[in-house]
């Protein structure tokens, strides 16, 4: 299995950010990759005002085009993660997976909602404009089963263990991390989940904080 991560810069006009994933893809990518995964929120500034002004609904502009990359590339598309509003106004940081054919075959809302608060330094409140997840994700490939989880949510064992019981030996973890916290605990606890949970392989790949 070959694996594309695209890590990028996120802009201020969300087709500016599709359309460099495009281009990346394009001159950047192999031809033979199986999977291309794209960072959390590659498409919308990491600010907590402006998730809900870029939010969409599943089946809109910027999942359609999605869609259309891994039918073209004939690939697994994990589709970083983007906003998403439902019905009800509700809005998530989703996380959508394609098959090879263009066929949506997961979707992820971010359970554990990153707030904090350090004395003296950052201050962040995901809570405040997101609604939390309440869903296990894995799906299947002729590759085998490959869980699905969103950056925050990779500090929680249980949904780690969650998923293997439910056959994930690859685990997908889009993120954005900060870097208050970030190099602190990333590579710490992908080792030890990965470890303890007899994981094959776990895939993170990130955005850059800066926004253009």
């Amino acid at each position: 299995m070959k694996i594309a991560q695209i890590q990028m810069p996120v802009f201020i006009n969300k087709i500016d950010s599709i359309n460099l994933v495009q281009k990346l893809i394009e001159k950047e990518v192999p031809k033979d990759v199986d999977l291309i995964c794209l960072p959390e929120m590659f498409c919308c500034p990491y600010e907590m005002d402006k998730f809900p002004i870029y939010a969409e609904k599943e089946g809109e502009n910027i999942w359609q085009i999605c869609s259309k990359l891994a039918k073209e590339r004939n690939v697994y598309l994990s589709a970083g993660s983007m906003p998403e509003i439902d019905d009800e106004g509700f809005v998530y940081n989703t996380a959508y997976v394609f098959n090879r054919n263009g066929e949506q075959i997961a979707k992820h809302r971010k359970m554990h909602l990153f707030d904090i608060q350090i004395e003296g330094g950052q201050h962040f409140q995901e809570s405040a404009t997101l609604k939390a997840g309440n869903s296990v994700t894995t799906f299947d490939t002729e590759f085998g089963e490959i869980g699905l989880c969103i950056c925050y949510d990779i500090r929680f064992v249980e949904l780690t263990r969650l998923m293997t019981l439910k056959g994930a030996k690859i685990i997908l973890v889009p993120a954005a991390f900060n870097m208050s916290t970030g190099p602190s605990h990333w590579e710490m606890l992908f080792k030890s989940q990965a470890l303890n949970k007899a994981i094959r392989h776990l895939v993170w790949v990130i955005s850059y904080p800066n926004v253009t």
